[in-house]
């Protein structure tokens, strides 16, 4: 399973510039057989707190993720990508992942970058999302998927690779606090025993710089893609995720009934 990672100069609030980017590049990852392509945050749009001009509807029509569904038929792709999706009047900052044409996976952010004031424009989703795709041996591996500010809460991470092999992150994360990014996608991947794909975007916007720093660990926390380049390329073996946990089987020793909140003192 070949994973193709972004690092995508987004242009600010020009989704229409952007949709070139994204054919571009999906058509090299197809060119260099990638089974998925991997673009950031709020791919079209950038990190934009004026969400009312770009916001659709996630389970009507979507002109964002019509789009990405003809590219991943087009080239025979995974796509996982970020758009603002609209419910009831209230805007989120939404992960999706289309496959063979179509949508098989929504996922809203759980937790807004109040610091940021994202949470002044979004609201924050209430569910963890994973689903099972095909690969080679008539064998499936599960993925899930977060974004940017999620990384720094580990609860989320823990439940959801109770069942995922392999978690998205896709970001919009400035260069102001890079090295947390860095060193909290590495630990997730050791804590979680899972691989973790971590997709940020390049170049400015909104005032704040973001510099090429998309990077790839395996379950044991070694990276297996990393570097400057637009695309960068990770091979991954979803057995090696679960002959670990067999090996090392750190989850049976959790203690979630102390982890609940109403035992604290």
């Amino acid at each position: 399973m070949k994973l193709a990672l972004t690092q995508m100069n987004v242009i600010w609030e020009a989704p229409e510039e952007n949709r070139l980017q994204c054919q571009r590049l999906t058509k090299e990852a197809s060119e260099n057989h990638c089974d998925w392509i991997v673009f950031p945050e709020l791919t079209l749009t950038g990190f934009t707190m004026n969400p009312e001009e770009f916001r659709e509807d996630p389970y009507g029509y979507s002109p964002t993720k019509k789009f990405f569904q003809e590219l991943s038929h087009k080239y025979s792709i995974g796509i996982v990508f970020g758009y603002i999706a609209v419910q009831e009047g209230r805007n989120y900052n939404h992960l999706a992942i289309v496959h063979g044409g179509r949508t098989i996976m929504e996922y809203a952010k759980l937790h807004p970058f109040s610091f940021g004031s994202e949470a002044e424009h979004y609201t924050g989703g209430s569910q963890i999302a994973t689903c099972q795709v095909p690969i080679a041996n008539h064998k499936e591996i599960c993925l899930s998927g977060f974004i940017c500010y999620d990384l720094r809460f580990p609860e989320i991470f823990q439940l959801a690779s109770k069942k995922a092999e392999l978690i998205f992150v896709i970001a919009n994360w400035p260069k102001e606090r890079i090295r947390h990014w860095h060193i909290l996608l590495q630990a997730r991947a050791i804590e979680n025993q899972c691989f973790i794909i971590g997709v940020n975007r390049t170049g400015t916007g909104g005032g704040l710089c973001y510099p090429p720093s998309s990077m790839a660990f395996d379950p044991y926390g070694e990276p297996i893609a990393a570097g400057p380049a637009e695309l960068l390329y990770a091979d991954i073996h979803p057995e090696l995720a679960t002959e670990y946990r067999k090996e090392f089987p750190l989850k049976k020793d959790r203690r979630e009934e102390i982890y609940q909140p109403n035992i604290l003192l």
